[in-house]
């Protein structure tokens, strides 16, 4: 393991993105638990590779929720329901990651529901160049649904009992303490342990990035 600035990290990152090569858009995933620092890392990875000259795709699959009436029949804090009940794998394949990969037309959306309204999205289908760049963050995304639809894959590893204490900062706005206890430590933290027992993800991606220390994050490479 490999101890860098943040920059030195997301150079890196770029340059793992540069080496990728496949005929058609390359399909990053940004896995890892909630508040891990995922969507921030992914955020700042597309920055680098649109100052490269690439043309970045950004999503997230808190555009891929399943509607809320749907995603709770196991109750709000319940980590079974969080890892089975809650995303639409088949409609982010269909509209997404398939499109973008071999033999798809890279006529794609990024979104199929609208997570604040609570409401299905349809936006506009946009087509991506051959050479453009998905990058994609989200929880549970080497699930064998996704798996194979991934060109690289990164792992944004924290602790965690350290993400209870970010998701607290993060949501103090609109949630107590309590809440946001509760539901990472009955919900989140106990699906991410459902999810490593039952697909061991950390096995299977290519870099993890130890994100313990933001500034200072630790680069590990995975060989299979």
């Amino acid at each position: 393991m490999d101890q860098r600035t943040r920059d030195e990290v997301l150079d890196r990152l770029a340059a793992a993105v540069g080496s990728v090569t496949v005929a058609h858009p390359t399909r990053v995933a940004v896995d890892g638990p909630p508040a891990a620092g995922k969507t921030t890392l992914a955020d700042e990875l597309a920055v680098v590779l649109r100052a490269q000259g690439r043309d970045v795709i950004r999503a997230t699959i808190d555009d891929f929720l399943f509607p809320r009436a749907q995603r709770y029949p196991r109750g709000e804090y319940s980590a079974e329901g969080c890892y089975f009940d809650t995303h639409d794998y088949d409609a982010l394949n269909r509209v997404l990651l398939d499109p973008l990969g071999p033999g798809g037309d890279r006529r794609f959306q990024c979104s199929v529901y609208d997570r604040a309204a609570d409401t299905p999205l349809s936006p506009p289908v946009t087509t991506a160049p051959a050479d453009a760049v998905l990058v994609f963050d989200g929880v549970f995304l080497m699930r064998p649904e996704l798996f194979d639809r991934w060109d690289l894959r990164i792992f944004v590893s924290t602790a965690l009992e350290k993400t209870v204490d970010r998701a607290v900062i993060r949501e103090r706005l609109v949630s107590s303490r309590a809440d946001v206890e509760r539901r990472w430590r009955e919900r989140y933290i106990p699906s991410q342990q459902l999810y490593f027992a039952t697909v061991r993800p950390t096995d299977h991606v290519d870099i993890i990035v130890h994100n313990d220390e933001p500034q200072q994050p630790v680069w590990e490479t995975r060989t299979h």
